[in-house]
């Protein structure tokens, strides 16, 4: 079940009172009930989801559960059946003049099929149900707490190799300080997932989960591209055109000596395989490449402005 925005099916604001929502509710209601709408599919859809919402936000400790977990948890933790548990379809019903068996038979019509059948929910007649909300229908079962989010920032060096880091966070006015493993070739945006680490659970439920979302810094030198890293480098006219070698540094701070052919063009990118960034959680890494430019110079000696002008003169 796809999370939904409650307070949107109902056109209320995140702050509206019980009041306002109750009266949201009734509108709508009698808008989109089946027996104003007989054999409307499109109505017969809106008003299950209207339902659904009014249940959640209608009840304080469904509404303060939704409120904390958010749209997508929340319907991830929930089912149609915990949310419709214990909702007073009888009382509602009776109050548009559809009581009784007939709030029952539409119930059944409505929601039956979506929640495995009717007999499996009920209308508050009888004892109260377990229901993962607490106290209300029942007798209160664990929660799970919620998922936090950590977001650290890298340097691409330290990307490059397996890293530790030291974290801090608070949960519940209390510090907590954890080392966290960095696999190597990490990239921005990626999380690592520390289970347990986050929000204690509700009602003796295990605790949320530890999310560490990287945030890689951009480097001086090298520029990534997936695993692959990019640097640039300067060569003479003169070297372009009878070819030959350049020292690099790699991410490493390994130095290698990569050859130029002779007639590189300027912006030519030469390539250097396996000395770019390891593979997230696998073997073998990216390339480096490296970008030649010809460096033009802004000032010559009369003997270096002669040999470019015998240049010109032989065609080059």
């Amino acid at each position: 079940m796809a999370g939904k925005d409650y307070y949107k099916i109902l056109g209320v604001s995140k702050d509206a009172s019980p009041e306002e929502i109750k009266k949201a509710y009734r509108k709508l209601a009698l808008k989109y009930h089946p027996d104003r709408n007989k054999g409307d599919k499109a109505a017969e859809a809106k008003f299950k989801e209207i339902n659904e919402a009014y249940a959640v936000l209608s009840d304080p400790e469904k509404r303060k559960q939704y409120d904390t977990f958010g749209a997508e948890d929340f319907s991830a933790r929930f089912t149609q059946e915990d949310i419709f548990r214990g909702f007073d379809f009888n009382s509602i019903f009776r109050e548009f003049g559809f009581g009784g068996g007939r709030a029952q038979s539409i119930f059944s019509q409505i929601f039956g099929d979506a929640m495995g059948g009717s007999e499996r929910v009920h209308f508050r007649t009888g004892p109260a149900h377990d229901s993962p909300f607490g106290d209300f229908g029942g007798a209160p079962r664990g929660i799970k707490g919620q998922d936090l989010i950590y977001e650290l920032t890298l340097t691409l060096d330290e990307v490059a190799r397996p890293t530790k880091k030291v974290i801090s966070y608070e949960i519940d006015g209390r510090r907590e300080t954890i080392s966290v493993k960095i696999p190597p070739g990490i990239a921005t945006g990626q999380r690592l997932r520390l289970p347990g680490k986050g929000q204690p659970g509700i009602n003796g439920g295990p605790p949320g989960d530890l999310y560490v979302q990287v945030r890689v810094l951009e480097h001086p030198v090298f520029k990534r591209d997936g695993d692959d890293l990019h640097m640039k480098r300067q060569i003479k006219y003169s070297e372009a055109v009878l070819g030959t070698s350049v020292e690099v540094t790699t991410i490493d701070g390994k130095t290698l000596n990569v050859k130029v052919p002779p007639g590189t063009q300027s912006g030519a990118k030469l390539r250097v395989p396996g000395y770019g960034l390891p593979h997230f959680k696998g073997s073998g890494r990216g390339d480096l490449y490296v970008e030649v430019n010809i460096a033009v110079p802004r000032h010559l000696t009369n003997e270096q402005r002669k040999a470019v002008e015998r240049l010109k003169e032989l065609g080059l």
